[in-house]
């Protein structure tokens, strides 16, 4: 029986198959031993945010009245340092979250898409629920990843798989202030920053990257960084206004 036993273990670690998922393995833990954290500062001195004007409800609705949800009250600063996305980009497969694409949410709630800003890796899915007694039409013209859902009642939800890395807007064509983004990173290595701008991407593989914050009324800001290993990275942000 023992015999036997060992002569399985050996067709185990001599097999090709078996070999290359050993080797595979053995490099993962190597690659997460050595991954460090990359931490930093977004600095906003000024408003950038417009401020939504949204037209009375019976320009553009009929049937049932929905109360349009409000901005929540917070200092405009706090408000734009934590609509801030950081993400790498850089060498390395498109997607390396060993968990796979997960799925996020984005519901459709008070005349308003909540959350209105999103970060998701590449590869993931997105439904949007409508939880309104009203009907939504969810589209987007965004080159990542176009679409229409058409209309739909409350209760339905569609879902959206963004194979793409890019900025995706998300509209309602029933509802003209109704608006959204989601950030389509090219891997899992993404965070955004708190409302003092603080930030922090965790367990970034050794290497050579560009690192990038964007926001909605700023745009996109880069800077080249390198991850060694043993020593966590430091890079901050001041994103400028435009006159």
């Amino acid at each position: 029986m023992q015999d036997e036993s060992n002569r399985c273990l050996r067709g185990m670690l001599t097999s090709p198959q078996n070999l290359l998922r050993i080797l595979i393995a053995i490099l993962a833990l190597t690659v997460i031993s050595q991954a460090q954290d990359i931490t930093g500062t977004i600095r906003i001195e000024k408003k950038l945010t417009k401020r939504r004007v949204t037209p009375s409800v019976s320009v553009y609705q009929r049937g049932v009245s929905v109360d349009l949800g409000k901005d929540a009250d917070e200092e405009p600063l706090d408000f734009e340092r934590s609509r801030v996305v950081i993400y790498l980009e850089g060498p390395g497969p498109a997607n390396t979250d060993p968990a796979g694409p997960a799925e996020f949410k984005i519901q459709q709630l008070n005349r308003r898409f909540s959350p209105d800003l999103l970060v998701v890796p590449v590869g993931s899915k997105v439904t949007f629920p409508n939880m309104d007694p009203i009907f939504h039409n969810i589209f987007s013209l965004s080159k990542p990843k176009s679409f229409d859902l058409g209309s739909y009642d409350k209760g339905d939800t569609r879902e959206v798989a963004f194979p793409k890395p890019g900025i995706v807007d998300i509209y309602c064509r029933l509802h003209p202030n109704m608006a959204a983004a989601i950030v389509v990173t090219p891997n899992q290595w993404y965070a955004r920053s708190d409302r003092t701008g603080q930030f922090r991407i965790q367990d970034v593989p050794p290497g050579k990257y560009t690192i990038v914050a964007w926001h909605r009324s700023a745009g996109f800001f880069r800077k080249s960084i390198v991850v060694e290993p043993g020593h966590d990275s430091v890079t901050n942000f001041f994103i400028p206004i435009g006159e």
